[in-house]
């Protein structure tokens, strides 16, 4: 008798358990990688790869990122997330900006001209 009132309450326990499963809101999960781009980071790829496989450079700080002997063609992936933007930057510290890349796009740039990289907040 005690077993079979044991087996009820744990039937109804994983009843209980499964139909609040069933019922709960849905759990936010992080954006996806992209290109292995971590979400969240700038990324920029070795000169003329393409498709984009590996960075060479990771960003995740706001603000200004120096760059240094980056040559020709390269992908730059804006991986953030939340509407954060980056920037592709003629002068170093973050001087003479051009347009703002938006948060989950790519450019093909070439950054010859380009001395940093500016991640910008929402």
């Amino acid at each position: 008798m005690r077993s079979t009132l044991l087996r009820g309450a744990a039937a109804l326990a994983t009843a209980t358990a499964a139909l609040l499963t069933l019922h709960a809101p849905a759990e936010a999960r992080p954006a996806a990688d992209w290109a292995n781009c971590p979400s969240g980071a700038v990324c920029i790829y070795p000169q003329d790869q393409n498709p984009a496989v590996r960075p060479t450079h990771v960003f995740y700080r706001y603000g200004a990122h120096n760059l240094s002997n980056q040559f020709g063609n390269h992908w730059v992936l804006n991986n953030q997330t939340g509407g954060a933007t980056a920037n592709l930057c003629t002068g170093t510290n973050g001087a003479g900006c051009g347009n703002p890349i938006a948060a989950q796009t790519g450019v093909y740039a070439n950054l010859t001209p380009i001395n940093s990289v500016r991640l910008n907040r929402p």
